[in-house]
């Protein structure tokens, strides 16, 4: 049997990818009962009231049909008047690109800036979706990991301008980070953005936490800094602000220019999210502040209650996170994360997402979102704490 016959004729970069460790320790608990699960990056409320009653009345308004490529113009121009609004710019409707999600967004704005074969800079830890991205592109991924110096993460300029040679073509960033919670201050993107400039790559931010900050109204966004014309792509979401993670729902923001090569791409994969859900996301951002607000609070409870827990447990390291609703945290002579997970799982019903899925540097770590009701985020931490008195398990 040949090659070809052998792969079917896939591509090599599509063969070499694998699931998620996310996805994998969730389809390791499937049949297991009571598990209390931290895995998922979402909150465990449903969508708000006034949303999802936006998208059934826009149902019964028989909105099924096709929409512009780019998004109905209703919500670009809500998108672009919300980020006016947050951010003090001057963003036009035109620059708006409305997405199936987030992922969408990433891919759509890969498929357009990621040539072949060139290098794809990649700040870690990294949702595991981004790199791999990149690499269904055809580019090659370098990783430049934040570090854990004295309790916080701290990013290396130099080393991520180092790691961008010649062929790169974007620098990819995650602020807030996720996994760490760590965010990258304004002036850390000025140089980031300057380095950029003179070496004409493309920088994609993906800010799908900006909201989730607990000092500030918002995280700092290159949409605050840049100009019109500036080879960055911002990057946006519906899912946790609003609590909308089922309904796939995103935004780019980009010089007209590009943003027109969006709208193609748009056409060519998915042809555009349902009219329905984009007039839910009209709404969301018009009637959202209050639950932004008061999720965030119930967020920062919730936050607090895990670095008090934290503090007492000899094993863990964890920087307390700006913004997000993640804790990431390494456990003292954990060299095997997937392992780790799946013995917390058996032994004590609860799920967290292995560390490795966020690169291999991180393999003593795990991840737990802390977006869940107190007695539920209490009884996953008596069950961490038990499992933490016992060995731990290594490669």
């Amino acid at each position: 049997m040949n090659t070809f016959n052998a792969h079917l004729g896939i591509r090599k970069e599509i063969r070499e990818l694998t699931f998620s460790p996310i996805r994998e320790i969730v389809r390791f608990a499937e049949n297991q009962d009571e598990v209390v699960p931290f895995w998922f990056g979402e909150p465990d409320v449903s969508t708000p009231d006034f949303i999802s009653r936006a998208g059934k009345e826009a149902l019964d308004n028989g909105d099924t049909f096709y929409a512009p490529n780019a998004g109905i113009p209703k919500l670009r121009k809500a998108i672009a008047d919300y980020m006016n609004d947050l951010y003090q710019t001057e963003i036009t409707f035109e620059q708006i690109t409305v997405s199936v999600s987030a992922m969408n967004a990433i891919m759509i704005a890969a498929q357009a800036l990621v040539q072949q074969d060139s290098k794809i800079v990649v700040l870690l830890p990294s949702w595991p979706n981004i790199p791999a991205v990149q690499k269904i592109m055809g580019a090659r991924v370098e990783g430049v990991p934040i570090q854990m110096k004295d309790g916080k993460w701290k990013l290396d300029l130099d080393q991520l301008f180092d790691a961008c040679g010649s062929d790169t073509s974007v620098i990819v960033i995650n602020s807030p980070n996720n996994p760490s919670g760590w965010t990258m201050s304004t002036e850390e993107q000025r140089e980031v953005l300057d380095f950029a400039r003179k070496k004409g790559v493309w920088i994609v931010s993906d800010e799908v936490y900006a909201r989730l900050s607990f000092k500030h109204n918002h995280a700092p966004s290159f949409c605050e800094i840049i100009d019109s014309d500036d080879r960055v792509v911002v990057v946006n979401s519906f899912s946790k602000s609003w609590a909308m993670t089922g309904w796939r729902l995103g935004w780019l923001t980009a010089p007209v220019e590009v943003s027109k090569e969006f709208e193609k791409l748009t056409e060519y994969n998915v042809a555009g999210p349902p009219p329905f859900i984009q007039q839910a996301g009209v709404v969301a951002l018009r009637d959202g502040e209050a639950f932004i607000q008061e999720s965030n609070e119930r967020y920062l409870k919730a936050l607090s209650v895990f670095s008090d827990w934290a503090s007492s447990e000899d094993r863990i390291e964890f920087d307390r996170p700006e913004a997000t609703f993640y804790a990431f945290f390494s456990v003292n002579d954990g060299t095997d994360s997937m392992s780790m997970a799946k013995d917390l799982l058996i032994k004590h019903n609860v799920g967290l997402a292995p560390g490795c899925a966020f690169g291999q540097q991180y393999d003593s770590y795990l991840r737990l979102c802390f977006a869940a009701s107190l007695p539920k985020l209490e009884r996953g931490l008596e069950g961490i704490s038990s499992w933490l008195q016992g060995p731990i398990g290594k490669k």
